[in-house]
């Protein structure tokens, strides 16, 4: 694995390698997380948006999408998946590297997901400014799972993510904002070449009220 300052070479081979096998399915998680705490349709930005089952699934529900992503290669599916649907008119594919820029303007969602990546991205950093992003009343959320850490398969070690409580005093909120599900259950997942490792899914949703 390459690390480093080098995150968008990673992530560009990481994608090309990855061609269809994730297929455009949401994070089962985060869908039943804007399902029920935010069933109006607004505004959306998605962070790293991968593989673009997130993003597609926002905007074939009246979602208007700006997608972020590193990698040409994620941003070109994610484009090429809201044709397919039909949704290519909200969906907004935007190329940064969180590193070191961050997109501008303010959102009623901010799906913040997947920085439990060991590159060189300053995860406290873009999350503060994930928050900042969120408009009153609107969603911050935070899924991180292990399906896209494959070092983990690698070592065989269990994975391990900063509990909830971590996570929220290292955004250093304040009273404005409103937890409205953060846990960390446990499961237990099989590697590629059958490893099993003890990974730890946070799952964190928090409201802007003012």
């Amino acid at each position: 694995m390459t690390t480093g300052s080098d995150s968008a070479a990673f992530w560009e081979k990481h994608y090309a390698a990855l061609d269809d096998q994730w297929g455009m399915k949401p994070n089962a998680v985060f869908a039943d997380l804007v399902t029920t705490f935010a069933p109006t349709p607004g505004t959306a930005l998605d962070l790293g948006c991968g593989h673009g089952g997130d993003t597609i699934w926002l905007a074939t529900r009246g979602w208007d999408v700006t997608a972020v992503d590193v990698s040409p290669t994620a941003l070109q599916r994610v484009a090429t998946g809201a044709r397919a649907g039909g949704v290519s008119d909200r969906v907004h594919p935007a190329r940064h590297d969180l590193a070191h820029d961050f997109p501008e303007g303010r959102f009623d969602l901010v799906n913040a997901s997947y920085f439990h990546t060991p590159l060189d991205i300053p995860r406290t950093k873009v999350l503060r400014r994930a928050a900042a992003a969120v408009t009153p009343g609107g969603l911050l959320i935070i899924v991180e799972h292990a399906s896209i850490a494959p070092w983990s398969w690698q070592t065989g070690n269990d994975v391990h993510f900063p509990h909830p409580d971590e996570i929220l005093a290292s955004l250093e909120l304040d009273d404005s904002w409103t937890p409205e599900r953060c846990h960390a259950p446990q499961r237990t997942a099989t590697g590629p070449a059958g490893q099993r490792a003890t990974v730890t899914d946070n799952v964190l949703t928090l409201r802007r009220t003012s």
